[in-house]
């Protein structure tokens, strides 16, 4: 049976909070993003951590470095963050991310925070 976009996206909350219900704040991004995979891929979804995401300048493919941290059944971005809190700058790469990718829908989390809910934002383009 094939997840609704829903769905999927509620999982990813789900594994998010798992993620933060373990770990606590603190860690570095990496073992947030380590972790958060884990659980993705645990609950059956396609998850590719890292992807290189090339910017399309007129017409020429660039490999800038740009990198999502994780991209959920092709579709969806997961931007994780480790920090003090949010800024609009970090809601701005994650919205350049959705663009260039041409994602509709990504998840931004900052996984230093006490309560989880205070550290998503869901971001739609």
């Amino acid at each position: 049976m094939e997840k609704g976009k829903e769905d999927i996206f509620k999982a990813m909350l789900d594994c998010a909070f798992e993620v933060h219900s373990n770990l606590g704040p603190g860690l570095l991004e990496n073992a947030y993003e380590e972790c958060l995979m884990y659980e993705l891929t645990r609950t059956g979804l396609y998850v590719e951590r890292q992807k290189a995401l090339p910017l399309v300048y007129k017409g020429i493919k660039l490999d800038i470095g740009y990198r999502i941290d994780l991209f959920v059944e092709d579709q969806f971005i997961i931007e994780i963050k480790s920090i003090e809190a949010l800024t609009d700058i970090h809601l701005a790469q994650i919205l350049t991310y959705l663009k260039v990718s041409e994602c509709r829908l990504g998840l931004l989390v900052n996984f230093n925070v006490k309560y989880l809910k205070d550290g998503i934002k869901r971001v739609i383009l």
